[in-house]
């Protein structure tokens, strides 16, 4: 559909097949290659801006940027969504990892982890691989921790009377700054 500056058409016959073109070398000065380059690091991620708002369900198959505002559902179950510190989400979203820099509102799917930055702000169930809140975080809602299906190594168990030795893990958090 789109073409990249990488591979341009040639019109001459001279050449039936096109041919790659050799990566650009870092002391190339040409304007077009550094276009290039930028189009391939903004093309890794799509990205919803300050100003925009959405309303309804956003689907797709490549990672999302959040600045902007979400209202409904997110659904890509295979890729990473960042709600960035400007973004505003009021969705449940079902991902394989969401980062929340910004305020989320609505429960979270992940098949992987989720992670909640010092100036993010979630409200809502989580179900994870993983969960991560640092410190400065808001967090309100339900967590469920799934096993993954990713074998680990079980730690040496020291002490048998020890209250976590049983299996039975406890999570203490704080929000707040210190």
């Amino acid at each position: 559909m789109w073409q990249t500056l990488d591979t341009p058409k040639s019109s001459s016959s001279s050449s039936s097949t096109p041919t790659p073109q050799p990566a650009p070398s870092s002391n190339s000065s040409s304007s077009s290659s550094t276009v290039a380059a930028q189009l391939r690091t903004t093309a890794e991620q799509a990205t919803i801006g300050r100003s925009l708002v959405i309303k309804g369900e956003v689907t797709g198959s490549e990672p999302l940027y959040v600045d902007g505002r979400i209202e409904g559902t997110i659904n890509l179950t295979d890729n990473r969504v960042t709600i960035g510190r400007n973004g505003s989400v009021s969705a449940n979203i079902n991902a394989r990892e969401v980062v929340v820099m910004g305020k989320l509102s609505g429960n979270v799917t992940v098949s992987d982890r989720v992670d909640i930055r010092a100036e993010g702000s979630v409200t809502g169930d989580v179900v994870a691989h993983r969960l991560s809140i640092e410190d400065g975080a808001f967090f309100k809602g339900s967590v469920d921790l799934r096993k993954s299906d990713k074998p680990h190594i079980e730690p040496k168990k020291n002490n048998a009377n020890h209250p976590a030795a049983d299996g039975n893990l406890t999570m203490a958090a704080s929000a707040g700054k210190a």
